[in-house]
């Protein structure tokens, strides 16, 4: 076999770490190879800083109480990083070593063996040094330097508008590590990517690139382009006198590794070789709720002289992908299409897993992936506030089948485009991140920021910007300039919200994208370009009954608050301090006006007077919220194609917009989303005094025949009035199937004193329950529960009795839970089975299951 002159040492695991005051020590002496550093702090790498101080319990845990405030000494602080490796180089054969760090945060210099080997100034993309003449057979060392940020930005011009702080926009630094209004400023430094050691000899493969330019079942294209580049010192190609003989093989591997597809032998030209692949009847990649997500693996071989010198071996899927303008009719549309096949875009806005990202075990990426699946959600939109995430985000991604939606990392600020050197720092984060993620198959829009475009316009009407639109060019210049060069294979839109017509702002329903921050915030609209916002905080102004008046085109940001859970509440504050009201639990609202949530609990469920009915209440109106605007958005699916909710995940343990809280555990608004976001949909349609419309949504590629059943319980659950009726649906649309009375339906009833649903027949979909009343206008009775727990299968029956259960809940105290159903409504008699799991324990503590509802608790 011919040996392969390629490998990689991986660097990461344990490091030590130092920190001393700017200036304290000469950066040569504390980068000295020998250097006695037995006695720094231990870390692990990937990391950062706060998490090893953590870790040996030099700081106290940051989450809990007001511990971040008492770690903002680190941003203040020098901070090194040391390590040593072994290295055996073969001395018959010329080596080229790359030192390859995927992340660091953020001004960093690079030492090794006691020499400066370059610095960085840019957090958001991978680092990559030649130390061909600097590393030894035997021991190595390597050393890191970090700045505190203010040395970099103190002497900079500050801008009108930054949210959240004025140092930012000169830092290519995740934006939330300064707070934001879900998150405290926690500013990390440190190695928070993979740190290895590349060798290579005569030649390596630059990049790869893989591009589906069509698919059908019975046939696809990928067309396969790689980038090779020599490694050969000028005193090697010299010495050789003859041009090195350099060729490629392209194989494409079904599960088994069977070939499927392949070219041999292809000649390198201009540092590039060209091939197209035909794959027959290929298996495509699809959604997991469209189809199965389908891998194959893609491989590249380098050959120089005859002998293999490179390889490149990754999963591929094989699919298409665009955004759809324009509809068959000509309209104005915004609509993601698969493999020919327009989708309905149903999921949420991610943010960086955790404030601490180095330190975010892949687990957790897995487990909020597999949650998201779970709630029959389809694509994720990476927020620019946060990072380019990890590989093993878009690994899960790519392997569950869902779709990304990619922010480039620029978010509600103006940054300086005017200055060459931030532009070519851009430029190279921006290059970076298209090349490392372009083969992704989940990967479906780049999109150049948040709100930048849509907020300038307001901000510059209210009066709080008078400057130029800096940054403009980054969105509108620089990056479709870098994708026309670089990944013309999925479409790009220059900034969410975005489009605009008959003089309407860039958050126009009509046009692209929109955000819905009339519910929450109670932005006033329509608006026109040029005209001052206004904001209505007023029961009326913030009500998630706004949604309705909202027939955007695509719905990529909404939402609203709800408590965390009480194990995540309970776990993160100091005795005594949870309660309704308490400085802990303000602590916990980052956001800039706590009266919103006030607001919208008051003219839905009443306000809460104690924890138990904030924590019920603030659940109850985000679930109940949120299914009511996606079910009215999926209900004009001829016209809305998505709803992204704001947001799937915390980074902290706070009250924010999340369905999922930071210890993983799903709040009520995620139960809800089984069946709001479920590919067949049963839908009511009604408000108080009008009729009940009831809808069947079906997102599915199949025509469903059968029947819908509505039933209509008083709170006893006696059923006073029962129909059906005859649904045919064609696959991907919403249909009207019936439209009813109160009066009809109601049978002499108070509408305060009744629970509806919906059931299907003859086809599968989950049933759905409303009332016809707002909670603080149905007076619910004492309802008994009696839960019998299963401990063997890991399961509780909960059943309800004398009236319906209303948001009947389970508890543990303990993290990662997952319930298979939680906050629902029980009707008297009926039992609901739920089973438990957990990623990492088999038995879970069930003496300690705590279930309740908000108007009963266990017998």
């Amino acid at each position: 076999m011919m040996k392969v002159y390629s490998s990689s040492q991986d660097l990461s695991g344990s490091w030590k770490i130092q920190h001393f005051e700017v200036g304290e020590k000469r950066a040569m002496d504390v980068a000295a190879a020998a250097l006695d550093d037995r006695f720094w702090i231990g870390a692990e790498v990937p990391g950062d800083v706060h998490a090893a101080l953590v870790e040996r319990s030099i700081i106290d845990p940051p989450y809990y109480g007001h511990n971040d405030a008492k770690s903002r000494w680190i941003e203040q602080k020098e901070w090194w990083y040391r390590t040593t490796f072994n290295l055996m180089k073969d001395t018959e054969i010329e080596e080229h070593f790359e030192l390859v760090f995927e992340g660091l945060d953020t001004f960093a210099t690079v030492y090794v063996n006691c020499h400066e080997v370059g610095k960085t100034a840019n957090m958001l993309m991978s680092h990559t040094f030649d130390v061909t003449t600097l590393v030894r057979s035997g021991w190595n060392a390597i050393a890191v330097k970090f700045d505190p940020l203010h040395l970099h930005h103190r002497d900079k011009e500050t801008f009108d508008w930054s949210s959240y702080t004025k140092e930012r926009p000169w830092l290519r630094k995740a934006a939330m590590n300064f707070g934001w209004d879900w998150g405290p400023r926690m500013v990390t430094v440190g190695i928070w990517g993979t740190v290895r050691l590349e060798k290579r000899t005569i030649a390596k493969l630059e990049s790869v690139f893989a591009r589906t330019e069509s698919a059908s079942t019975e046939h696809a294209v990928v067309q396969v382009t790689a980038d090779v580049k020599s490694v050969l010192s000028f005193r090697s190609r010299k010495k050789r006198g003859q041009a090195v003989v350099t060729s490629c093989e392209v194989r494409l591997l079904d599960r088994s590794g069977n070939e499927v597809a392949a070219s041999t032998e292809l000649p390198i030209e201009g540092g590039k070789a060209d091939t197209t692949l035909n794959v027959m009847s290929p298996q495509l990649w699809w959604t997991h709720d469209l189809g199965e997500p389908y891998l194959y693996t893609l491989e590249v071989v380098l050959h120089a002289d005859g002998v293999e010198v490179d390889r490149y071996r990754e999963p591929y899927g094989i699919r298409t992908i665009e955004l759809a303008l324009h509809n068959e009719r000509g309209e104005d549309a915004f609509a993601f299409i698969l493999n020919g096949v327009q989708i309905y875009a149903k999921g949420a806005n991610w943010i960086p897993a955790d404030h601490l990202i180095g330190a975010i075990p892949n687990s957790r990426y897995r487990e909020l992936v597999e949650l998201s699946v779970e709630g029959h959600m389809n694509m994720l939109r990476v927020w620019a506030g946060g990072i380019y995430e990890k590989d093993v985000f878009y690994d899960e991604c790519d392997r569950q089948g869902v779709l990304v939606w990619q922010d480039f990392a620029f978010a509600n600020a103006l940054f300086p485009d005017f200055n060459r050197d931030f532009m070519g720092n851009v430029r190279q984060e921006v290059e970076n991140n298209v090349l490392r993620l372009r083969n992704r198959a989940s990967l479906a829009l780049w999109c150049g920021n948040n709100e930048i475009d849509w907020l300038y316009d307001m901000k510059s009407a209210s009066g709080d910007i008078t400057s130029p639109f800096y940054g403009e060019q980054i969105y509108h210049e620089l990056i479709p300039e870098v994708l026309e060069r670089l990944d013309q294979s999925r479409p790009y839109w220059p900034s969410s919200p975005f489009g605009d017509s008959n003089g309407q702002d860039a958050n126009d329903p009509c046009v692209g994208d929109r955000h819905n921050w009339q519910v929450w915030h109670g932005s006033v609209y329509p608006r026109k370009h040029g005209e001052p916002p206004l904001l209505d905080y007023s029961i009326e102004g913030v009500t998630f009954k706004n949604y309705k008046k909202d027939d955007a085109l695509f719905s990529s940001e909404f939402g609203m608050h709800a408590s965390a859970n009480r194990y995540t509440l309970e776990k993160n504050m100091p005795a005594g301090q949870f309660y309704w009201g308490s400085p802990e639990m303000a602590y916990r609202n980052k956001d800039t006006n706590h009266q919103k949530g006030i607001l919208l609990m008051e003219g839905y469920t009443g306000i809460p007077q104690n924890i138990e009915e904030y924590m019920n209440y603030s659940m109850l109106t985000q679930a109940e919220g949120l299914r009511y605007g996606i079910e009215h958005f999926r209900r004009i699916n001829h016209r809305n194609s998505g709803a992204l909710v704001w947001q799937l995940n915390d980074s902290w343990p706070g009250t924010s917009w999340s369905m999922i809280d930071y210890e993983l555990l799903p709040k009520a608004s995620f139960y809800y989303g089984k069946i709001f976001f479920h590919p067949i949909l049963l839908s009511l349609d009604h408000e108080p005094g009008e009729p009940l419309a009831l809808w069947v949504v079906n997102d599915t590629r199949d025509v469903l025949k059968g029947q819908l059943r509505l039933n209509v319980y008083e709170l006893h659950g006696e059923k006073i009035y029962s129909s059906t009726h005859a649904v045919e649906a064609s696959s991907q649309s919403s249909l009207c199937i019936a439209e009813l009375t109160e009066v009809e339906v109601l049978q002499g009833r108070r509408a305060d004193e009744v629970m509806v649903e919906l059931v299907s027949e003859g086809f599968a979909a989950p049933i759905n329950r409303y009332f016809l009343r707002n909670p603080k206008d149905v007076v619910l009775p004492k309802s008994q529960l009696s839960v019998h727990v299963n401990e063997e299968e890991q399961s509780v029956t909960v059943t309800a009795s004398g009236v319906i259960a209303r948001l009947v809940k389970l508890e543990l105290p303990l993290g990662r839970v997952r319930f298979s159903d939680n906050y629902f409504d029980l009707l008297p008699g009926e039992s609901r089975t739920v089973r438990l799991r957990h990623p990492e324990q088999s038995l879970l503590p069930l003496t300690e299951l705590r279930v309740s509802a908000m108007n009963g608790k266990e017998a």
